[in-house]
């Protein structure tokens, strides 16, 4: 008797302490190859798992401290899906050719970002097709059109942005949240991102992506407008090292301008800039190019396209471009107005604002 009651306490002890798992059941037909589980960490993407597979099937198995989005990837194909994983049995049926449109079942966590997904999905659809008969109009020759459909999809825009910051502050203990809110802050300044950040429910507070988003807004802090601006040294296109200091010293207003030639934004920005430093170049406004290019010939030739004629630096290293990871910066086009004595007086300054701001300090 005493031999099974001792067999019993054990097996009630086992029970007690053995860790939660989760195991992800995966059906994809056409997959081949093998499946990736992955995580975005700190804007680069890294392989956490991996499976072979076997007619389109194959497992994952593990524990999790908490419910957090994961990556799904077949060798075989460029498109991931995200799904969070949470201790809990979960199974992922559908095609390789459309894995963005695969079904993902067992995870309660999952099922809550599904229909936010789903809701921003449709207002983004709408967005997109307006967008699609903004640029036929425009292609068409009837500007007029053109601009006023180009509105409304900016608008859409604009409100999924908006939906996804409301959906953050009306659900401070979801799981979900951290992830939102991993998709809009790229330009939050240090405060605005804080807020939403002290507004989550402590239980949040072990979640990789609120460990991380914390850590950003202490290096926000280091370059938040009022505090001097980091200097750097980075060669230009001929080679020569360039000090930050020596150019904003020279200058009674410098735009620290992060871009690259291979982003869209940027370019479209660019005749912008080029504008206002052309109107305010000779009372003192300046601005410094920092690109975010990996290749040499086609950022020169960018720079030569867009006719920028100011001091431009890069160290070709893409997106672990080292002024850039100084100042905090995972989205451009991304810039920084600093005066003669290098403190930040401005960010992000970009479209009309710019030169509104440059034509109120200079007039």
């Amino acid at each position: 008797m005493k031999k099974l009651l001792l067999i019993a306490l054990m097996f009630g002890f086992f029970a007690c302490t053995q860790k939660p798992t989760y195991k992800v059941s995966v059906k994809l037909t056409g997959a081949e190859g093998k499946a990736f589980l992955s995580q975005r960490m700190k804007g680069v993407w890294v392989k956490l798992d991996s499976a072979a597979l076997e007619n389109g099937e194959f497992q994952f198995k593990g524990s999790v401290k908490n419910p957090e989005v994961y990556f799904l990837s077949i060798s075989s194909k460029k498109e991931r899906l995200p799904f969070f994983i949470e201790n809990s049995v979960i199974s992922i049926t559908g095609s390789s050719d459309s894995l963005s449109k695969a079904k993902v079942a067992g995870s309660s966590v999952n099922d809550e970002y599904q229909a936010i997904e789903d809701k921003i999905g449709e207002v983004s659809k709408q967005g997109s097709e307006i967008y699609k008969q903004s640029k036929e109009a425009e292609k068409a020759g009837n500007k007029i059109k053109a601009d006023s459909l180009m509105v409304m999809a900016e608008t859409l825009f604009n409100s999924i942005d908006e939906q996804q910051r409301a959906i953050i502050k009306a659900n401070p203990a979801s799981y979900v949240s951290p992830f939102l809110l991993s998709q809009i802050y790229y330009e939050m300044e240090a405060d605005v991102l804080e807020g939403f950040l002290s507004g989550f429910d402590p239980k949040l507070d072990s979640v990789a992506t609120v460990i991380s988003l914390k850590e950003r807004v202490a290096k926000l802090k280091l370059v938040a407008i009022g505090q001097a601006a980091p200097d750097f040294t980075m060669n230009d296109v001929a080679g020569n090292p360039v000090k930050l200091s020596d150019v904003y010293s020279k200058n009674e207003y410098t735009l620290v301008d992060f871009w690259a030639s291979w982003c869209g934004p940027c370019r479209r920005e660019n005749p912008n800039v080029v504008a206002v430093f052309n109107s305010y170049k000779s009372k003192g406004f300046g601005v410094f190019g920092v690109s975010l290019d990996a290749d040499k010939e086609k950022w020169v030739k960018a720079i030569a396209d867009d006719q920028l004629t100011w001091p431009h630096v890069s160290d070709l290293k893409g997106w672990q471009n080292e002024a850039a990871a100084m100042y905090s910066v995972n989205s451009i086009p991304a810039n920084m107005l600093v005066d003669k004595t290098g403190k930040i007086i401005g960010r992000n300054l970009r479209g009309e604002k710019l030169r509104e701001t440059i034509s109120e300090l200079l007039k």
